[in-house]
């Protein structure tokens, strides 16, 4: 999982026997033009195939950055159904209040979910990143998870048929050799329903689309697409056990790349 690789930052395509569990810190628009309390959706889910849902139990953190700044928003959390399209899930939603110019970045640090088909639980630490006005204020710093992915491109305007380029961390180090995890939400979900909506595409053959980091944690993928992209290293964090079971602590970035007018 974390073996050093000589090659440079490589993106590829795996087939691995099961669909990607992603968790979602979800609003539709990336960029604000005025301040005010930004809805989000926190749900746990199978994004590109638009597949099951899992329930989530209580975040164990919930915060946003800006400007170096930490704040608390599990005050703004509440309990929700999630409708995906085969089943209904524990959800939550919250609110992301917007003041003033500048990058916002929002991490979660869900409940480990156990995963009884492989007898696992399953974290994955989570950022997502809102920007309003248009003005650099952090986006490319990490904000200090047990593991996270620190964008190299800014996450909130990625020109689709570009590429993103992110670094993975564990304990602030970066890790070489880890499977990165890539998922397209292809059917985003309905604020008012918090239902998904109709996929737009369908997953790739050949099972998940995957990149490995180089000896320096970095990875890199062309975005083909404009919308929200998704990326999980899976089991780089450094927890490995929770209630007597094996745990993958994951480290997930949602960016958003938009087509050229």
């Amino acid at each position: 999982m974390k073996r050093l690789l000589a090659s440079a930052a490589v993106t590829a395509l795996f087939a691995l026997p099961a669909q990607a569990h992603f968790q979602l810190v979800y609003a539709p628009e990336a960029n604000l033009d005025r301040p005010g309390d930004v809805p989000l959706l926190l749900a746990f889910w199978h994004p590109f195939e638009n597949g099951h849902a899992m329930d989530m139990g209580q975040p164990l953190e919930f915060f946003s950055v800006f400007k170096g700044e930490k704040t608390d928003l599990t005050g703004s959390l509440t309990p929700a159904t999630f409708k995906g399209a085969d089943n209904e899930a524990a959800a939550f939603t919250a609110t992301l209040p917007v003041k003033r110019n500048g990058d916002y970045i929002v991490a979660l640090t869900p409940a480990p979910y156990y995963e009884g088909s492989e007898d696992i639980y399953i974290q994955q630490i989570t950022k997502v990143y809102f920007n309003k006005g248009g003005i650099p204020t952090g986006w490319d710093k990490p904000v200090g998870l047990p593991t996270e992915i620190v964008p190299l491109n800014k996450p909130t305007n990625i020109i689709a048929g570009s590429s993103f380029t992110g670094q993975l961390l564990s304990e602030g180090e970066p890790v070489a050799g880890a499977e990165i995890e890539i998922e397209y939400l292809a059917a985003a979900p309905d604020m008012d329903s918090l239902a998904a909506g109709d996929a737009t595409v369908a997953p790739m053959a050949g099972g998940a689309v995957v990149a490995i980091t180089d000896e320096d944690g970095l990875f890199t993928f062309g975005i083909p697409k404009a919308g929200q992209w998704g990326f999980a290293a899976l089991g780089v964090g450094p927890a490995t056990e929770h209630d007597g079971k094996e745990l993958s602590q994951d480290a997930v970035i949602w960016v958003t790349a938009y087509e050229m007018d």
